[in-house]
């Protein structure tokens, strides 16, 4: 049974640990309201350019022969996973490298490559017998769109230099502050959306100038970097939510636990006082009998 000195002990060990994880809780916080902001923001533009290319790819016919635009049927993929530098964040990153693994289990290409953003990645896939083409780490806390715009040039070279045949885009959708969900999107080839208003609407007639090879030329690799940057921000955003969600789960639960503790000792210390009260009544019990005699 423990003593009251191992009963206080572990009590003293929750409450330290209870202040570590509401102080990360509220770190946790202070940085959600902005990388929610910055994700939030984000969203209007991505679709403006989606909507905005549908209609001049629409209009262009065969998208100006844009290679990025080309669809192929080869045996090539990659895979880019985006996932959280630390953890004490719940089941955030697990949830993005457990849909990869079913995404890498489901596929027929026969040359499988991984782009890993994030340590947990890394750290997952490194220890697998999966090829890593590329690693990005220790950027989250100082994310710009600097860092989305050096690896999306990376993918976008990869395709246009005929290394790969398509580009899968894995990451966390910010839903909630305490939902989170994976989201894979086909990032290259750029998929050919339709333009706003489906099918019966009117296209609008574009006038290119200098042409459309040119416009394309321009805004198609923008595209692919700015859905990398969102996908960031997304992924930056919702770590934070998940991290918040867990800390207050952890801290609630350390509460609960030190509540229990404190009962054991409180029992444990009136079965001290009970027995040394048995003992002194019995000491004096025996002492009266003993001056009777």
């Amino acid at each position: 049974m423990a003593t009251l000195r191992d009963i206080q002990r572990r009590i003293r060990s929750v409450q330290s640990t209870q202040k570590i994880t509401r102080a990360m809780k509220l770190v946790a916080a202070a940085k959600l309201r902005r990388a929610q902001e910055r994700a939030l923001a984000a969203r209007p533009y991505a679709s403006k350019m989606a909507e905005l290319l549908g209609g001049l790819v629409g209009a262009a016919g065969d998208g100006g022969g844009h290679p990025l635009l080309q669809q192929r049927e080869g045996p090539r993929r990659q895979i880019v996973l985006v996932t959280a530098d630390r953890g004490l964040a719940g089941a955030f990153s697990a949830n993005v490298v457990r849909r990869a693994q079913e995404l890498l289990r489901q596929s027929t290409a026969a040359d499988l490559t991984l782009v890993v953003v994030g340590r947990k990645a890394r750290d997952f896939f490194r220890r697998r017998s999966y090829s890593i083409k590329r690693e990005m780490v220790g950027f989250w806390d100082r994310l710009a769109y600097s860092h989305a715009a050096e690896l999306a040039d990376f993918l976008i070279a990869q395709y246009v230099g005929d290394e790969v045949d398509t580009v899968d885009l894995l990451y966390n959708e910010f839903r909630s502050v305490a939902v989170q969900h994976p989201v894979h999107v086909q990032l290259l080839p750029i998929p050919r959306v339709e333009a706003a208003g489906g099918e019966g609407s009117e296209q609008a007639d574009y006038i290119y100038e200098p042409g459309a090879a040119v416009i394309l030329g321009d805004l198609l690799p923008r595209n692919v970097r700015m859905q990398v940057y969102r996908a960031l921000l997304e992924s930056l955003a919702g770590e934070y939510g998940a991290r918040m969600t867990a800390m207050e789960a952890a801290t609630k639960n350390a509460s609960e636990m030190i509540s229990v503790l404190t009962i054991q000792y409180n029992k444990a210390r009136q079965e001290k006082i009970t027995k040394e009260l048995l003992d002194i009544v019995g000491g004096a019990e025996a002492l009266k009998q003993g001056a009777e005699a």
